[in-house]
């Protein structure tokens, strides 16, 4: 039997818990080639004896894994690496040649195309009462208040008035550090304060990855369906944007891998968990191929991990950046989905030389950030007030979502059609095809915020609502599908 004492590193003085250690040290065995595909596995009983554990916790770290298609387990047989991994070796962000090299980066001076745009006819907008959000967080949850109080002490410091606004275009030294923590716990990325970039949310992320990356002769790859808003930031940089279906799995990467056989690609953006729109998570098996194709055909990856942190089934899968990138990941969050949708701070981590350019980039359109949230924002998250909203949140939205789940199946099964996610805050609804959507929200007595006419599908955004509202929310389409002469 191989030396499981080596291989698994447990410390105890970590914030880790112990199950995730044993669950962390697997994978990165895997990853490295030292447990193959197929290779057995100690019983819980033996490998907890060897690392001495209480059985319990290996049983946790192993239903971890299998939740996660890392392994497979026959009861009363074996546990074994799952078949369908590909071998990797991980990479650290800190690794000397880590990092995007120099032919993905354009020119500063790339002139800006201006996009014809139409004015919005604001007669033709539905304002009705009821709202069905595409997933937004409830913020009568947040520690805004807290947060706020924070802001304003901050203001009123002399070292806290001195310090806001220096460092601002990166990001605060203080939010850049402890997200160096904590993304290091929560997602297991290794990378330093360099890394790191503080922007007004996910879209200024992706805006200034797709600036950099992209010009009139690139091409990037996206799923079908995709988020809208990067289409239309993809699109505006002249780059050509070719589509790949997104099924049940997450993103085709077979797909992938037939295109860059025939066609130079610069980019892919993909979004691993509760892809947006469909709400579907990328496997395991495709991340690791990602990867692969990334390191095979010398392309970046636009990872736009939004809405990591609410997963209900079990612990989110970790990133494509906590794994062997070869430094061609650009990793994307926010903290909009975690506490308010108006409150505009997001992160990028890159390799440094990426991050330097997206600063220089960065100073040309917005000088800097608010120092004193995102310092008043460093200060919840050492404070642990941050992990302990999610903790909070994480649990009342496992609620909704079960409920809302139970409303639709008993009051609009024979109507619609969906698959629960295993996390997020929306759930993907396909109409039947006897129910035009276009003609569902047509003078509707309420306004959906995202739907496909394509697919006869909108998102129904549960985490925002309270029981009594989800309610309403389904009485309302129930009534609207079972009234024919109100569609048609």
């Amino acid at each position: 039997m191989l030396p499981y004492e080596h291989i698994i590193v447990i410390t105890k003085e970590s914030k880790i818990p112990v199950y995730r250690q044993i669950a962390i040290s697997i994978i990165n065995a895997i990853r490295d080639g030292t447990l193959q595909a197929g290779m057995h596995l100690p019983s819980s009983r033996e490998l907890a004896k060897t690392l001495g554990v209480h059985r319990k916790t290996v049983i946790a770290g192993y239903e971890e894994l299998e939740a996660q298609d890392w392994i497979t387990v026959v009861p009363r047989k074996h546990i074994a690496v799952s078949e369908h991994i590909p071998l990797l070796k991980p990479q650290k962000w800190s690794d000397p040649d880590t990092g995007i090299q120099t032919p993905y980066l354009h020119n500063l001076n790339v002139p800006f195309r201006v996009v014809e745009t139409h004015p919005v006819d604001e007669n033709a907008i539905s304002y009705a009462d009821l709202i069905i959000d595409d997933g937004y967080p409830d913020v009568r949850l947040s520690p805004i208040a807290d947060l706020l109080k924070t802001y304003r002490s901050f203001t009123s410091r002399k070292h806290t008035i001195k310090n806001a606004s220096i460092g601002t275009t990166q990001g605060t030294l203080k939010l850049r550090e402890e997200l160096v923590s904590y993304l290091s716990v929560t997602r297991g990325i290794n990378l330093s304060v360099d890394n790191l970039l503080i922007t007004h949310g996910a879209q200024m992320s992706i805006y200034l990855a797709a600036r950099l990356l992209l010009g009139d002769s690139s091409a990037i790859i996206v799923g079908r369906p995709n988020y809208p808003v990067a289409d239309k930031t993809f699109e505006e940089t002249g780059a050509s944007i070719i589509e790949v279906n997104v099924d049940d799995k997450g993103i085709d990467t077979d797909a992938i891998e037939t295109i860059c056989k025939r066609k130079k690609i610069d980019a892919v953006y993909v979004i691993p968990h509760h892809h947006y729109p469909t709400t579907v998570t990328l496997s395991v098996e495709r991340r690791v191929k990602l990867l692969e194709l990334s390191k095979q055909y010398a392309f970046a990856i636009i990872e736009d991990d939004y809405d990591y942190d609410y997963h209900y089934s079990s612990s989110p899968y970790l990133p494509l950046a906590s794994g062997s990138h070869s430094g061609n990941v650009i990793y994307i969050g926010s903290f909009s989905k975690i506490l308010d949708p108006s409150l505009r701070i997001g992160f990028m981590v890159a390799p440094a030389n990426f991050i330097t350019q997206c600063t220089a980039l960065r100073k040309i359109i917005d000088v800097g950030g608010d120092g004193y949230m995102q310092n008043a924002l460093a200060l919840l998250i050492k404070e642990g007030e941050l992990k302990r909203h999610l903790k909070k949140a994480k649990k009342r939205y496992h609620q909704r979502r079960d409920f809302l789940d139970t409303l639709l199946k008993e009051k609009l099964s024979k109507y619609v059609s969906y698959t629960l996610p295993t996390g997020g805050m929306a759930i993907w609804i396909k109409l039947n095809p006897d129910f035009p959507i276009t003609q569902f929200i047509t003078n509707a007595p309420f306004k959906i915020i995202r739907w496909d006419a394509d697919r006869n599908a909108f998102r129904f955004g549960f985490a925002s609502m309270d029981e009594t509202a989800l309610a309403q929310a389904v009485d309302a389409l129930e009534t609207r599908l079972t009234k024919p002469e109100r569609l048609f």
